[in-house]
């Protein structure tokens, strides 16, 4: 299955993440709020509460952290920032942080990747091999008509349709993400993912078992530090 996975492989690595990922989308949406607490009218207002959804998040807690950074008065001041680097055997990894003290989650990246078989470079060491797209993935059922599936997409603005053992994967460009997830869910389609990533041009392939098993720890590592939202590589293979 490749970088991909298997859907039951992606629902197992959502299983164990859902604890530290509610911490995250809490902050995620909180900081969100700021810009208005309709998300109808707040991009990203909107996505962080379908990311939130998409871990089963109670609505009281969606609710509690719109209405926490709606009525702040903005004293603590998150920002977003990205780190690059390369883990063992150069595998390039982009880390999404946001964070409201940026010398602290420098030192725990850095650490994380000192200890971990990598090393932290600068802005723009590794950004190149990658690029920003929309990326959703629909489980594949019995009842799933492709061609269908396909002309939603297509309709609404998709880039392509990979058709893989258990699931539909789509991307777009970031610019057109909304409407074609919006398009699916309106057509009755459950999206298992959806989310603007880095997705890689240039691939690792493959890697011995002791630096995948650093490439692991590592990507582990960086996922449970709470100021880290998301973590990007470029191995093709599995973790």
């Amino acid at each position: 299955m490749g970088r991909h996975g298997t859907i039951a492989g992606r629902k197992e690595a959502q299983d164990k993440k859902r604890a530290a990922s509610f911490t995250k989308l809490v902050r995620l949406i909180t900081v969100a709020a700021r810009g208005g607490d309709n998300p109808e009218f707040n991009v990203a207002l909107k996505h962080a509460i379908e990311k939130a959804k998409a871990i089963n998040m109670p609505n009281d807690n969606i609710n509690r952290a719109i209405k926490k950074g709606a009525g702040t008065d903005g004293s603590t001041a998150f920002e977003t920032l990205n780190y690059e680097g390369y883990g063992p055997a150069g595998v390039a990894i982009i880390v999404e942080t946001l964070t409201d003290n940026k010398n602290r989650t420098a030192s725990s990246v850095k650490h994380a990747f000192d200890r971990n078989g990598g090393k932290l470079g600068v802005s723009g060491s590794v950004s190149y091999m990658f690029g920003r797209k929309g990326e959703i993935i629909i489980e594949k059922t019995d009842d799933i008509d492709e061609e269908a599936l396909m002309e939603v997409a297509l309709n609404a603005g998709m880039e392509d349709m990979e058709t893989l053992d258990d699931s539909f994967y789509i991307t777009t460009d970031p610019s057109s993400f909304d409407e074609v997830a919006d398009a699916l869910r309106e057509a009755g389609y459950t999206l298992l993912e959806a989310d603007i990533q880095y997705l890689p041009s240039i691939e690792v392939e493959t890697l011995e078992e002791n630096d995948l098993q650093k490439l692991r720890k590592l990507i582990d590592v960086l996922e449970n530090d709470d100021d880290v939202q998301k973590v990007h590589h470029n191995y093709a293979g599995e973790l």
